[in-house]
């Protein structure tokens, strides 16, 4: 069984090439997968590895960057790794906004959780905001929820200028990361009335009762699994091979949906030599599966 361990910490940081060599070696030791990020504004990060390793390397990030506990944190588990590889890369931002967050500006965030975040939303003059892409949103999403359909977090605050400052707003994210700049954000711009889901969708799942839940499907996930369920369980959305879209048993069921090759999203886009390479493809997959290898295409365990 393999722990994945969420987190994010925003905190000054120096000698981030240092602390990527540190972390490369520390990934590769304790054969952790998973992608940690720094930047001079702090970390972020999803790794997975046996516990043992894991809590190891959660004392090392605290004992190295010098802090006491994460910013957010959410913990499940797999019967399988979900990640490829063990990567850490170095970036300007943690979440692309052109804002950089300190210990005082984050000071006006509100935050809010189980069933006080249900009242809040639940409240009709409440502006519910789905800060995540179309493709994750349309996975799972809160009831009443507005999704801004932006492909790029940067161009976040084109929409959220739009919003009347008088209206109650309520945002929420996977991890609770990108809500931290969007906050800010709008508490910039004079709105008074901003909160944000504590931990994210996923802290959420996992500590509210599924009678009391107000999510609507399952909660979209940057790695293998795909997708989770409450007390994030294993979901049941695959990926399109064709195209990186989330794939439902629905969408499983389409006669457009092939194995390896395409699905609704994709089926009328994808040229015919661009179907006919993908069979191959799934065809070697298959093949190695018989024999009990695994393919350097495989995406699935």
């Amino acid at each position: 069984m393999f722990t994945i361990f969420g987190f994010y910490k925003f905190k000054k940081i120096k000698s981030l090439n240092k602390y990527k060599s540190l972390f490369k070696e520390e990934l590769s030791k304790m054969n952790i997968r998973g992608t940690i990020i720094l930047s001079p504004e702090g970390l972020n990060g999803t790794i997975a590895g046996y516990k043992k390793n894991i809590n190891l390397t959660i004392k090392k990030l605290k004992k190295e960057f010098k802090f006491k506990d994460f910013d957010s944190r959410n913990i499940s588990s797999s019967n399988f790794q979900p990640f490829h590889k063990g990567k850490i890369k170095i970036k300007n931002e943690l979440v692309p906004l052109g804002l950089k967050i300190n210990s005082k500006n984050k000071k006006l965030n509100k935050y809010i959780s189980g069933k006080s975040w249900n009242r809040l939303i639940s409240n009709k003059k409440t502006l519910v905001i789905d800060a995540r892409k179309p493709f994750e949103h349309n996975v799972g999403t809160f009831e009443n929820a507005i999704n801004p359909k932006i492909q790029n977090f940067r161009d976040f605050p084109k929409y959220l200028k739009k919003i009347k400052k008088t209206k109650p707003v309520a945002m929420f994210c996977t991890g609770g990361i990108r809500c931290e700049k969007a906050s800010i954000f709008l508490k910039k711009k004079g709105f008074k009335n901003v909160f944000q889901l504590k931990g994210g969708i996923l802290n959420y799942l996992n500590k509210i009762q599924k009678k009391d839940s107000l999510w609507k499907g399952e909660c979209y996930v940057f790695d293998n699994r795909i997708s989770l369920k409450h007390k994030l369980k294993q979901g049941t959305f695959s990926m399109c091979s064709g195209c990186r879209t989330p794939i439902s048993i629905k969408d499983s069921k389409s006669y457009k949906y092939e194995e390896g090759v395409s699905c609704p999203s994709c089926y009328d886009t994808l040229s015919s030599s661009q179907k006919s390479r993908f069979r191959m493809r799934q065809s070697q997959i298959n093949l190695a599966k018989k024999a009990g290898r695994k393919h350097k295409f495989q995406k699935e365990y």
